[in-house]
Order: structure tokens, then C-alpha cells, then sequence
């Protein structure tokens, strides 16, 4: 995002005789988040540029200026990627994928190659060049620190191919073995769990309170309220202390591989 945008916003914060703070209480936004956006280090929201125009009585100016980039993902989970992209600590619960941020090139082209209804080539590939994208921030060997905790339908139900799933189940092997990732299982022998519902990313912040994502078939939600936030870390949490450990996990793990044609 170039700095336009930012130094717009601080000239119409200046002028309303506003500071940071100000703005951000009349927003509902923290001040550095605010600042961010100002310094052009963030890109806001559809629904941040929306209250900033309120705050500001800009009309819609921010909301209709505010800069493009060229990921391609579904509209309700835009706000969730610019969240992804913050967090120093990012917990993910999946149901039947590899979540996006842990998902091989061949896996997420399998996953995106059957939707419906069917997308142009051209489409897939964007949505895949974002998907991939979305794992740089793995590039960091610190930040954000990232746990997910898979039911087992995710190993057994095979995406692509044996080789695919293979490949992906290793990777998911080898970024715990790094100690980049925590990887639990939910297996299948425990039966129904609080989590079965829908998947649920858990986001933690430096400068913001945390929130929780989930998605459910065509649809998403972005919860901050923080009783919801709340409550769903706390379903999170009643759900992992029945995961098989990390050492378990990680044994069914190369077991499923070495069942899908995997070799050391």
C-alpha cells in the first residue's frame, strides 16, 4: 500500500482536530492500529475505512479509495487474511483441510480445483498464488507462533491423490519437527467433540484485543465481541486436552503417510 492513503487519513484526522486516540475510540479501533494505517504499514478493512468515514464524516471516500491488492480470496474472508497477517499467535482448528497457511502447492491446487460452481483456470491460479502467499508468513522463524490441531478426517480423507496427501502429511512432519508449528490430532476414537461444527481460527495481537474466525460453507465470521472469543478459546481448549500429544500426533502422522505411499 503506498502512503497516500495513510497521509489522507492523518490530514483529515489533523483537521477534525483529532488525535490518534480520538479517532480510534470514535472507530472502535485501537490508536495503532490507527497509526499503522496512517504510517502506510497496514491496509484497513472495508469495515474499517466504513467507521473511519463515519468518524470523519468523509462520506465514503475511504471506503471507496481504499487500496486494492491482488489477493483473491472469498469476500467473507477478507478481513480474516489482513487479521492473519497481524497476529503473533495464530491457533487453527480444522475439519476436513489442511488449514491454508500449512497447505502444500499440489494440495491447495487439488483443494481449489473442485468447487462449485467451476472457475476458470486463470481464477484457480490467483486464488493459488494467494493461498501460497498466505504461508510466508511461516518465513519468520518466530512469528507468529502457530498450532493446529486437525481432526483425523483431515489425514484419512485423501485430497488430490496418495502422493498429494502423502507430500502434504509430511510437511505438516517437518515444520513440527522444525518446532515452527504445534500439531495435535483429534482422533477419530474419541467421537464427537465441541469443535465438529465448523473450523475456527484463534488470533492473538500485539497491539489489539484477540479474535476468533470460523467458516462453514460459503459463509464466515469474524467474532470479537470478547465474551464469543472467550468462550470459543475456551472450546478450543476443552478440545485440545483430548488430542492425542504432540509425539502421538506426530507418530499417526508418518504412519498415514507411510499408508499413502510415503518412503523415507
Amino acid at each position: 500500500m503506498t502512503n497516500t492513503y495513510g497521509d489522507w487519513l492523518r490530514q483529515q484526522r489533523e483537521a477534525a482536530g483529532l488525535t490518534q486516540q480520538q479517532l480510534a475510540d470514535l472507530a472502535f479501533m485501537t490508536r495503532s492500529h490507527i497509526a499503522h494505517i496512517e504510517a502506510g504499514r497496514r491496509m484497513p478493512s472495508k469495515e474499517d475505512a466504513r467507521r473511519l468515514d463515519k468518524a470523519l464524516n468523509t462520506g465514503n471516500v475511504l471506503s471507496s479509495f481504499l487500496p486494492q491488492d491482488d489477493a483473491a480470496v472469498a469476500d467473507y474472508f477478507e478481513a480474516a487474511l489482513l487479521l492473519e497477517q497481524q497476529a503473533v499467535m495464530i491457533r487453527e482448528f480444522a475439519l476436513s483441510f489442511v488449514p491454508g497457511i500449512l497447505q502444500t502447492e499440489r494440495y491447495a491446487r487439488a483443494v481449489l480445483s473442485t468447487p462449485f460452481p467451476p472457475v476458470s483456470e486463470a481464477e484457480r491460479d490467483k486464488l493459488l498464488v494467494t493461498r501460497l502467499g498466505r504461508a510466508k508468513i511461516l518465513d519468520d522463524p518466530m512469528t507468529p507462533v502457530v498450532w493446529a490441531l486437525l481432526d483425523e478426517a483431515v489425514l484419512r480423507r485423501a485430497v488430490g491423490s496418495r502422493e498429494i496427501m502423502a507430500e502434504q502429511i509430511m510437511h505438516l512432519v517437518r515444520l513440527a519437527e522444525r518446532g515452527r508449528v504445534r500439531v495435535y490430532v483429534l482422533p477419530f476414537e474419541l467421537g464427537v467433540h465441541p469443535l465438529m461444527q465448523s473450523m475456527l481460527t484463534l488470533m492473538k495481537f500485539d497491539d489489539q484485543p484477540p479474535v476468533a474466525y470460523s467458516e462453514g460453507l460459503h459463509m464466515g465470521k469474524i467474532h470479537d465481541t470478547p465474551a464469543m472469543v472467550d468462550r470459543l478459546e475456551g472450546i478450543y481448549d476443552f478440545a485440545l486436552g483430548d488430542a492425542m500429544p504432540l509425539r502421538e500426533s506426530l507418530a499417526l502422522m508418518r504412519a498415514t503417510a507411510k499408508d499413502y505411499g510415503h518412503r523415507d
